[in-house]
């Protein structure tokens, strides 16, 4: 792959350009259900805010005259290369990209930015979810690698690409999952070296795969003929964990790391619908490993792209892949117990005009019980959002999708939700559950294909009432709430939290919603996470370039909303070029935990965290009050 094709704005451009999605059909259809929607909308965001768009909660009680439960001076949108707090909070680095882990590591190198025997030592690049586990009063925090950064990785040469079996190496050790124990020394937080905890989970390290799909004929290939066990988790997103104390991570745009050594090798139909092509993103990974080479193995696609469950407490416990969850471009994995007892996991597949996702188990959980195999059976099933704000989850079986078995679908999920005819969305990222009521919401973070072309399946992308804006820029955060206060029904009635948007620059439904003004306006709501107190923070990953439809919003943030009244404050901006993502908490709330991802992406200039004229790393970093009490 040559450089030539990076000039693609994001990796969904590329992925569109090297696959573009068919054509529009039944485009009188299409037009006619887009005007019809529009004209609803005229009329609904003229005055605000609309009784079909917005909750009545943030319609009838105003966040201005309700009393506010965000008890911190608002942060001003910036483009400084720093994190900004609130008056009465402080910050600190944890840990950074080429950090080791072990005594024997070598510390960070400007110069050659590491090798792959540093990396396979040391804390991973472009941190992502993470969780904070307890174990007998010791803090165990797993953290997902998501993607190395080219320009920056491999920026010590002019081609600012992998070059070398070495350069190989070192890529593949900078994704994954790093695990390390923690600990917090006069009043700041950091990693134990050499700690029995401590553990790298990269993309060559040993998974078995459990579920419908273990042993399927997809998943065989030369080195598993089983089909039962495979290497490695990349491009991992967000996460999840589970009551028993579990890590869940999540492997979303697994497709970029395949290319093929032969032009004329015809791609399945199937592969395709996921993204994977002849050329890979520029990683290189098949140039030392045939597995990425999908002329030589066309099935080990298929053995990407779901949720791993790790055991952070058990260096030596082997990775599962949880087929039953589904295979798609997983964000997030929010898991909560219903009423019933049945474990729900909800899932976005982020990629624009993608599905969300629900998994109801099988069996119960039960506290002490044995939860190793909870998450191998159960229903998979596809939201359908309607128009009127009800909704409905569509069960994926063979039945439904005339597929063959749960394996197929476990395998091809998305051609699954397809069938089903379920609600297309505008790119589903995070998912996260109120901890003090039985609702859940989803940060659908943009779309600038909404109402122009179909998704990758050729599924209709008309503007809906969940999607209510054509070429959607900046995004929105709907939330539901299910039939009779149990998360496994199939009825659930939804809304919209906010749209986000610039009244600044739009005085149309680009503005945003009633509870988005000049002072808190965002693009791209991206991670989402509720705290203890039923507050809810948002994270942003959109465009930071400040100028024409973003004017004034800044680089990417971090906004605290109150579900109650519909208000909502921005808390932190990040420094120039990064996404704001992660997030997890001490076990005593005082300490917030969050990822700077891609710091200095783009040539923004940043030099974030070191300053000066060092390499821009992907860090985690630690907040505080500086009275030493709780935050969230």
């Amino acid at each position: 792959m040559t450089s030539e094709n990076f000039k693609y704005e994001s990796i969904d451009d590329f992925d569109e350009a090297v696959n573009p999605p068919p054509a529009e059909t039944d485009f009188d259809r299409v037009v006619e259900a887009r005007m019809s929607r529009r004209n609803f909308l005229g009329g609904a965001l003229a005055m605000g805010a609309a009784a079909g768009l917005l909750g009545s909660t943030a319609l009838t009680r105003s966040a201005e005259a309700a009393t506010s439960r965000l008890a911190f001076d608002q942060v001003a949108a910036n483009s400084l290369d720093t994190i900004t707090v609130p008056a009465g909070y402080k910050w600190h680095v944890l840990a950074s990209w080429g950090q080791p882990l072990w005594s024997n590591g070598e510390e960070f190198n400007q110069a050659s930015r590491g090798t792959g025997s540093s990396q396979e030592l040391a804390f991973g690049d472009n941190t992502d979810g993470m969780a904070l586990f307890q174990n007998q009063g010791r803090n165990i925090l797993a953290v997902n690698n998501e993607y190395t950064n080219r320009d920056i990785i491999y920026g010590n040469r002019e081609s600012k690409l992998p070059e070398t079996a070495d350069d190989v190496r070192k890529g593949k050790a900078a994704h994954g999952v790093t695990v390390m124990e923690v600990v917090s020394k006069d009043g700041k937080w950091e990693v134990l070296k050499d700690s029995p905890f401590n553990r790298r989970i990269t993309a060559d390290s040993p998974m078995e795969i459990t579920g419908p799909a273990r042993g399927h004929d997809l998943l065989k290939t030369k080195a598993d003929p089983t089909g039962t066990q495979s290497l490695g988790t990349w491009n991992n997103c967000g996460n999840g964990r589970t009551p028993w104390g579990t890590y869940l991570t999540c492997e979303e745009n697994f497709n970029g790391y395949f290319s093929s050594s032969d032009e004329n090798f015809e791609i399945p139909a199937a592969l395709k619908r996921y993204g994977v092509s002849h050329k890979d993103w520029g990683y290189n990974w098949a140039m030392t490993d045939e597995r990425f080479d999908i002329s030589k193995n066309v099935n080990e696609p298929n053995r990407a792209g779901y949720i791993v469950e790790i055991d952070p407490m058990d260096p030596k416990s082997t990775p599962k892949k949880r087929t039953a969850l589904g295979r798609l471009k997983h964000e997030n994995a929010e898991l909560v117990v219903a009423s019933n007892g049945h474990v729900v996991v909800y899932m976005g597949d982020d990629e624009r005009g993608e599905y969300l996702y629900r998994f109801v188990s099988k069996d119960k959980y039960t506290v002490g019980g044995d939860h190793s195999k909870l998450l191998e059976e159960g229903t998979l099933y596809a939201a359908k959002f309607n128009d009127d704000g009800t909704g409905e989850w569509l069960a994926l079986t063979p039945t439904t999708t005339g597929m063959k078995d749960m394996a197929e679908i476990c395998i091809h999920t998305r051609m699954g939700a397809s069938a089903v005819k379920a609600t297309t969305m505008d790119r589903p990222e995070w998912v996260s559950a109120n901890p003090n009521k039985v609702e859940a919401y989803c940060c659908l973070t943009n779309n600038k294909n909404r109402g122009k072309k179909p998704n990758a399946g050729g599924d209709d992308t008309s503007v809906n009432a969940a999607n209510p804006r054509e070429a959607n820029k900046y995004g929105q955060i709907v939330r539901w709430e299910p039939m009779n206060e149990d998360h496994s029904a199939d009825k659930f009635t939804w809304d919209l939290f906010v749209l986000a948007g610039n009244p600044k620059v739009h005085k149309d439904d680009r503005k945003g919603s009633a509870n988005v003004n000049e002072d808190n306006m965002f693009n791209s709501p991206d991670g989402l996470a509720f705290d203890s107190t039923g507050l809810l923070w948002i994270q942003t990953d959109g465009n930071y370039k400040n100028e024409g439809d973003f004017e004034g919003q800044g680089n990417n943030q971090m906004l605290v909303g109150d579900p109650e009244t519909g208000e909502i404050k921005r808390f932190l901006v990040g420094p120039k070029g990064c996404e704001v993502t992660g997030i997890t908490w001490s076990a005593d709330r005082r300490t917030l935990f969050i990822g700077i991802q891609h710091p200095g992406e783009k040539d923004t200039g940043s030099h974030f965290p070191d300053g000066g004229d060092t390499t821009p790393r992907s860090s985690i970093v630690a907040i505080a009050r500086e009275d030493g009490q709780t935050i969230g």
